[in-house]
């Protein structure tokens, strides 16, 4: 039987999950052909920040590198941007001129880092943080230059400014909001994020308005100018204020968009031949930035393509378990409470130890996690479900396995562990359950956390 055309734009992390989900379920139904505008093959974005501050190298957070394209018959094109889409030969035109026809084409264009609309901005060291190329413009620039400032005080921006401090930089974060990580964070959590990074040299300037970026005679930044007035040095500036979903492409080939490729439960857009996932993707009115979400849909995307039409994407409920410069930090749902809710707040500063749960109706809604996540998905379990908690109440904040005590050996990390049911998911990015990581670690005969990693993929995205 002839295979079907599939052509994928776009080579990140969706995209390339969606093309393994695929291969999975249906290896024989297509010839695959994959078109990159960066010269790289999958690599994990989330993972660049170590390799900014000098942890692990490029070749370390590739995900699939080009044998495993060539070992799965995928034409793969590393370098080369599309321009357009002819809907009506069903064909994709590069840049360059390569072309290639299609049955089916998934676009998984990813998004932009947007950048302050400020005078200067187009000034020389001024970069984004978004890919293996930002990533090398900053490690060169700290070769050369001592003053950075980082523009935004999310999690981008926290890991760009470490990984700037560790190569030698005298390092400021702006941000906007009056605390760090205001999506993720409560103001009690942010403060004690904001002093354990003070303690390891960086500098921080919150409720600050950028004005203008300063530049000198040879065109190249070299201060940065608020709107109160104050002035600081700055010979790199590193915007990290947020991205918006890619959607040049799919609008100038006539397709839907609105704040985002508009797709259905199946992740077709509005031309049935054409699937859309990740960053780019609208789907409900939502555009999702985090990996969990994108690889669901890659899931759905895959299930569709493979023709079992079975698969639905109904939207995902988030949390945002994150390890910052080492700190861990967890948040779901409506963490920072609010009319009709109660608070049980443990906080210890100097144990660098807070956990705020909200309630709700008998009901746990929200909860902000600060240095002791390891009950984050259990909360985060007790939230989706929507479960009566009135029994629990008192010994909830002492977590899953922990009813009424902390912990109180080394064994603690153990115990939680083998309380954990089958089911309890241990890596949100790639929904691994602890049942799968125990059954691999048996019938496989795992030892150490690469081997755990390779076989079942859980921490294989955010590490």
């Amino acid at each position: 039987m002839k295979k079907l055309k599939l052509v994928m734009v776009g080579n990140g992390m969706a995209g390339v999950r969606t093309l393994e989900e695929l291969l999975r379920l249906a290896p024989d139904v297509y010839e695959i052909t994959v078109f990159g505008a960066e010269p790289y093959a999958n690599y994990n974005r989330i993972l660049l920040s170590p390799v900014l501050a000098g942890e692990q190298t490029i070749k370390d957070i590739m995900l699939n590198d080009v044998d495993w394209y060539a070992e799965n018959n995928i034409t793969l094109h590393l370098g080369k941007k599309i321009a357009r889409i002819d809907r009506v030969r069903r064909m994709v035109i590069a840049e360059d001129g390569t072309t290639a026809e299609y049955d089916r084409l998934l676009l998984a264009t990813g998004s932009t880092p947007f950048i302050l609309p400020v005078p200067g901005k187009d000034l020389a060291g001024v970069i984004s943080y978004r890919d293996i190329q930002d990533t090398n413009a900053m490690i060169e620039a700290a070769r050369q230059h001592r003053h950075a400032v980082v523009i935004g005080g999310g999690l981008l921006g926290l890991e760009a400014a470490n990984g700037l401090k560790l190569r030698g930089m005298d390092v400021t974060v702006v941000h906007l909001p009056a605390w760090l990580m205001e999506r993720q964070l409560d103001p009690t959590a942010a403060r004690m994020l904001q002093k354990s990074l003070e303690d390891r040299g960086l500098k921080f300037l919150l409720d600050k308005n950028t004005k203008e970026l300063v530049g000198d005679e040879d065109g190249r930044v070299k201060a940065i100018r608020f709107a109160d007035g104050l002035e600081v040095p700055a010979e790199l500036v590193v915007m990290a204020v947020g991205i918006r979903p890619n959607t040049a492409l799919a609008e100038s080939a006539g397709l839907f968009c609105n704040r985002g490729i508009v797709v259905n439960d199946t992740m077709q857009t509005y031309d049935p031949r054409i699937y859309a996932v990740g960053e780019c993707v609208n789907h409900r009115g939502t555009a999702y930035g985090l990996v969990a979400p994108l690889f669901e849909m890659a899931k759905v995307c895959a299930n569709h393509l493979a023709n079992f039409g079975i698969g639905r994407y109904q939207g995902s409920v988030t949390s945002t378990k994150l390890k910052v410069t080492g700190i861990d930090l967890f948040s779901a749902g409506e963490f920072m409470g609010g009319a009709g809710t109660e608070e049980i707040v443990l906080s210890d500063p100097i144990g660098g130890v807070y956990k705020k749960l909200v309630i709700k109706e008998d009901k746990l809604v929200g909860a902000c996690l600060y240095g002791d996540t390891v009950d984050g998905s259990w909360y985060f379990k007790l939230l989706r479900e929507g479960r009566n908690i009135n029994d629990i109440r008192d010994t909830l904040m002492f977590g899953e396995s922990n009813p009424g005590r902390p912990g109180d050996s080394g064994h603690e990390g153990f115990t939680r562990a083998a309380a954990m049911p089958d089911d309890a998911e241990v890596c949100g990015c790639n929904g691994v359950c602890k049942g799968a990581i125990v059954k691999a670690i048996k019938e496989k005969g795992l030892n150490t956390l690469d081997d755990v990693r390779k076989h079942t993929k859980a921490s294989a995205s955010c590490g």
